[in-house]
């Protein structure tokens, strides 16, 4: 199979990368594997990649090894930072047709991937400015001995993004990590490689060695496994579900001991106080879940309103929620687009039904949206406790529970109720701290 391929999209022409992403060449996987990526707009295929197994990152952290211990320790921090601002100069400089590639594979609205490359270029130009400015201390303690405090590299880091921001994700992990002075090998999410893959173009470009960034296409049950259990790897970062969380602990414990980093999932409240701006409340409560399509781990899928302006907040936020556009990602009026993926559309509507079962009721939505893609209608339940699943548990979709509280203890309590901890907005006029 070919390492590239000429993509046509609606606002744009672009050649794909297909290949691991190795010594700053795209190659072919050792097994000869592919998989296909699907559009998550029409349910067809666009491309197949070559799938990493095993052996390629055996190859993929051979070669970020040899590159730390040997010609990335040579070069300076200075150095590095600048590699790292011509990277995000790049970034701008193919912005439409990342964000094209981004809408294509991911479903995301166009106008909405534009503002995630230019946060991922705005990412990486920060680490590039703090590549140099990572100093240690002298501390006094006594006059007999000299002591201080030095920061070095961790040494081969192995990484592993999610499918809902591809490219900031991508962006995430290698900026501070490459920043530090740190080598990289990175696994994509199997839904969504072509964005990674395309940015990856621009590496060498932006001057880094062979070696210091290797990407990678492949399935978590394989390459994420891998990298988690690798015992050359120094550290392991990774950004998604709870469950895959726990499983690469317990795998960086059995391996090597190696450091872990991991951002995982949440059940985020939205609390809105009697003395709050409706229309600016809604507004934002409106973005905090649908944003997305509620493919966001800090998403506020739990709305919290006061008793004093709960039916009025409900009704207008129903009316709000109805005008989101939901279709074609390059429609340049769409705010929803579809979810990622057949697996993830059939997770969602089973949390729908459950609410459904439970008791919930259903304000609007609850049902698939149109008969291509997979779209799901904007949904908002009321009439819901603690003990529902749709309450409790991450859907990771445009899903969210309205409930009425009396007072703020009330509303802390509620909103402590789950086993997350992530992330929380409070509409309120006057915040006393």
């Amino acid at each position: 199979m070919a390492l590239s391929q000429k993509i046509e999209t609606p606002s744009c022409t672009y050649e794909q990368p297909l290949g691991l992403f190795i010594n700053n060449e795209f190659i072919k996987g050792v097994d000869g594997k592919t998989f296909e990526t699907i559009n998550p707009h029409n349910e067809k295929p666009i491309v197949a990649v070559h799938e990493a197994t095993e052996k390629d990152v055996d190859i993929a952290v051979a070669a970020a090894r040899k590159a730390f211990e040997g010609e990335w320790k040579k070069v300076t921090p200075t150095a590095r930072g600048r590699m790292l601002v011509k990277l995000a100069d790049l970034l701008e400089e193919h912005s439409d047709a990342l964000a094209a590639v981004e809408a294509l594979d991911n479903g995301k609205a166009f106008s909405m991937a534009k503002a995630d490359v230019a946060a991922s270029a705005g990412c990486i130009r920060y680490y590039g400015g703090w590549a140099d400015k990572i100093h240690g201390q002298v501390i006094d303690t006594d006059h007999e001995t000299f002591n201080y405090t030095r920061h070095e590299p961790v040494g081969v880091c192995g990484q592993i993004i999610p499918w809902n921001f591809p490219l900031l994700m991508w962006a995430w992990k290698i900026g501070p990590a490459v920043a530090a002075g740190n080598t990289v090998v990175l696994k994509t999410a199997e839904q969504t490689p072509l964005s990674a893959l395309y940015a990856c173009t621009l590496v060498k470009e932006a001057g880094f060695p062979p070696g210091v960034i290797n990407v990678i296409s492949g399935f978590g049950r394989i390459a994420g496994a891998a990298i988690s259990s690798h015992m050359d790897i120094d550290k392991v970062a990774f950004t998604g579900s709870t469950i895959v969380g726990r499983q690469i602990l317990q795998a960086a414990a059995k391996s090597n001991l190696k450091k872990v980093t991991l951002e995982l999932g949440g059940k985020s409240p939205n609390i809105v106080f009697n003395d709050a701006d409706i229309d600016n409340a809604i507004s934002w409560v409106n973005f905090g879940i649908y944003f997305n399509h509620g493919q966001c781990c800090c998403a506020g899928s739990r709305i919290l309103v006061q008793e004093g302006i709960y039916d009025e907040f409900l009704e207008r936020f129903k009316a709000r929620a109805v005008e989101n556009k939901i279709g074609d990602p390059f429609h340049p009026e769409t705010f929803q687009g579809p979810q990622v993926s057949q697996l993830q559309f059939d997770r969602i509507m089973s949390y729908i039904d459950q609410g459904k079962k439970a008791g919930a009721k259903v304000e609007i939505g609850g049902e698939r949206h149109g008969s291509e893609g997979y779209y799901i209608q904007p949904t908002i339940f009321s009439n819901v406790n603690e003990d529902m699943s749709i309450v409790k548990e991450e859907i990771f979709g445009p899903v969210c529970s309205i409930q009425k509280f009396k007072t703020e203890e009330d509303a802390i309590k509620i909103a402590n109720s789950t086993n997350y901890g992530k992330d929380a907005v409070v509409a309120v006029a006057l915040l006393q701290l």
